[in-house]
Formats: structure tokens, sequence, C-alpha cells
């Protein structure tokens, strides 16, 4: 894929033909055996942290535990809609269930361990530095985040909206594969529906703004979200660059004009050092 076909966000998500499988099999697990798992969420086994809670890696580096931070009626909803939309869906870019567990006031989801983290840690954070995301890889994590995208707003029944697309929610198996994650946030669009008015839910710098002013939250919101994620992959630019304490430039505004112009030199990663594809 060429650098040109990062400004396609809509052919990139139609390109491939998705098939449905079968439901995905998970478990309900106990308390005790995931604390066992964790070393009694064992500081030392955090893999992240966020607004939801924490997130583990299992003695077995096989399982992930996301453990909410506190129990309150929002966690709650969060916890049974990602639990309901990833007990529905199947693909090999979407992050697999594998159970949960809901004793007392805990709630947790288990998942598929990801060894090479978030796209945010390769982007932004603690693996930046090594530069282990070239070109091609670049392009391989674009092409399945869209597939697993599509899946979910033409394939999955019903229809599912994510509303949280973002770095942070691509993950990366040992082949660097994307695995679309975290979704506490996805709403279900019932049969014939073109959209669902919502309360505004997501990440600054992410959101579609008419979807951010009117709350209608339809597939072009997941669609707005991913062609901000290209740029980002592109560019490895954060969505809102803060120019100054009270200046902000969002990387759309930013990239858009330079793309126009074709100078896509100006865009790319420093980190690629010019090993990039400018045209189809």
């Amino acid at each position: 894929m060429s650098f040109r076909s990062f400004f396609c966000c809509r052919t990139i998500l139609d390109r491939s033909e998705h098939r449905r499988k079968n439901a995905t099999n998970w478990r309900v697990f106990s308390l005790k055996e995931l604390h066992s798992a964790t070393n009694s969420f064992n500081y030392d086994n955090k893999l992240g942290e966020g607004g939801f809670g924490s997130v583990y890696w299992a003695s077995s580096r096989t399982i992930a535990v996301k453990r909410l931070k506190v129990l309150s009626n929002k966690a709650e909803q969060e916890f049974s809609i990602e639990v309901e939309v990833l007990g529905k869906v199947k693909h090999k870019n979407l992050l697999s269930l594998r159970g949960s567990c809901a004793e007392g006031q805990e709630r947790l989801i288990v998942y598929d361990y990801m060894p090479n983290l978030s796209l945010l840690s390769h982007l932004h954070g603690t693996h930046s530095a090594e530069c282990l995301l070239n070109w091609g890889r670049r392009m391989s994590i674009a092409i399945g985040s869209a597939d697993g995208i599509a899946y979910l707003h033409h394939h999955a029944t019903p229809h599912i909206i994510h509303r949280d697309i973002k770095a942070s929610n691509v993950l990366l198996d040992s082949d660097f594969q994307a695995r679309v994650a975290d979704f506490g946030f996805a709403k279900l669009i019932p049969d014939g529906a073109t959209h669902v008015t919502t309360k505004v839910k997501g990440t600054l710098g992410y959101l579609a703004p008419e979807y951010a002013m009117f709350g209608k939250a339809s597939e072009s919101c997941d669609v707005y979200s991913f062609g901000v994620l290209l740029l980002e992959l592109a560019s490895g630019k954060r969505p809102i660059e803060n120019l100054s304490p009270t200046q902000k430039l969002a990387i759309s505004d930013w990239a858009l004009p330079l793309a126009r112009e074709g100078r896509f030199s100006e865009i790319a990663d420093p980190k690629l050092n010019g090993n990039y594809v400018e045209k189809n």
C-alpha cells in the first residue's frame, strides 16, 4: 500500500471480503483462578492502567485480565456491554474473549494475551525508541484494523459501532497483526437503523465532529477515528499536538493541507528514514 492510500479510509475499510465465523467459546472464571493466574494482581504483572482499571498478564503468558477499578453503575454497564459484544463476534482482527468473572465487587474480563502490547506503546510509549514499526508493519496494522472494523459494521449481527477506535485500543500479537480491542463503549445498531442517538463517548482527538456535536453514533464515527489512526500511523504524531499551554493542533488540520500538495515527506514519521511507498 502506498502513502496516498492512507488518505482513502473508506476504500481501505471496504477493500477486503469478510467472512463471518461462529461465535467464540468462552467461560466463567472464578476470582480464585484469576488471583492465582496473576500472582494476586501483582504490580509486576501489570501491563497497563487506564480510567477503566488495570490489565494484568497471567503467569502462563496466554491470557490477559482486565480488572475494573471501582464497581459502579457505569463500570457495570461497560463490563456487560464488552462481554456481550465480544461474546457475539469472532474475527482474526478482533481481540478474542476468553472469559469473565463477576464475584462480589469484582468485575474482570479475560482475553488472549498480546505479546507486543498496543500500537500506542510503539508509536508514543515504552517501545517507541525501538523503531519496530517499519512501513510494511504499519500497512499490515492499518489493513488488519480496517478488516476488524468492517466486520463489526457489516458482518456482526446486529451491526456494532465501536466508538473508541484509537492507538491504545489496537493490540499487536506476536507477528504484529492488529487486534481491535476494548468494547466498553460499543453500541449495537438495530436492524435497518443507520445510527443511534446517544451520550458522546470516546477519546478527544479521535471523535468525529458531527458525533461530538450531536451525539449521533454511526459507522462514520468509527471511520473518522480510523482516519485519525491512519494519520497517526503514517506520521508518528499524536492526534492532538500541544503547541503551547493554550494552543493545540489536530493531526488532520496539520496533515491534510500537506497531503493536498503532495508533500508526503513532511508527513512521514522520521523514524521511517524515508523508507515508505508514496504512490501506488
